[in-house]
């Protein structure tokens, strides 16, 4: 296999997007904690051939449209879960991608100047800056020292 990285402008990469132009990306489908509407976008059939959908993969597949209802259409917490794993199984199982953010914890580096809570948000840690909040004395302790 030869491959060859090519940098493209802003503009160009978009339009490539929008019109399935490329052979590999690195994309990211953000998820909420009740997934719902925006699976029919990234996966589902419609989609596929719809240019600018998020469905990059141009999937069309019946079990993945079924699963995506499913998911919407859940009528229960129990439901959604069950109907979430079952949609991520079929996934994961076609090889439409290469799972790749797969690291545990974020990377953060930062002047101790800020102050945050001693509990952070389970499901944003670090949370920064979102309940991060700036501290004075911290601040100021670092001041002196330069």
């Amino acid at each position: 296999m030869k491959v060859e990285v090519r940098t493209v402008d802003n503009v160009q990469y978009e339009n490539r997007l929008r019109n399935r132009d490329f052979d590999v990306i690195a994309a990211n489908w953000p998820e909420s904690l009740s997934p719902g509407n925006e699976q029919r976008d990234y996966w589902g059939s419609r989609a596929a051939d719809a240019p600018g959908s998020r469905n990059y993969v141009g999937i069309k597949n019946p079990a993945v449209d079924v699963l995506i209802e499913r998911v919407i259409f859940a009528g229960s917490r129990a439901d959604l879960v069950a109907a979430t794993r079952a949609l991520d199984r079929v996934l994961l199982w076609n090889q439409y991608v290469v799972p790749q953010f797969t690291l545990a914890v974020m990377r953060v580096a930062r002047w101790d100047r800020f102050g945050r809570p001693d509990v952070l948000p389970r499901y944003d840690e670090p949370a920064f800056p979102s309940v991060w909040w700036w501290d004075s004395d911290k601040a100021a302790r670092i001041a002196n020292r330069q």
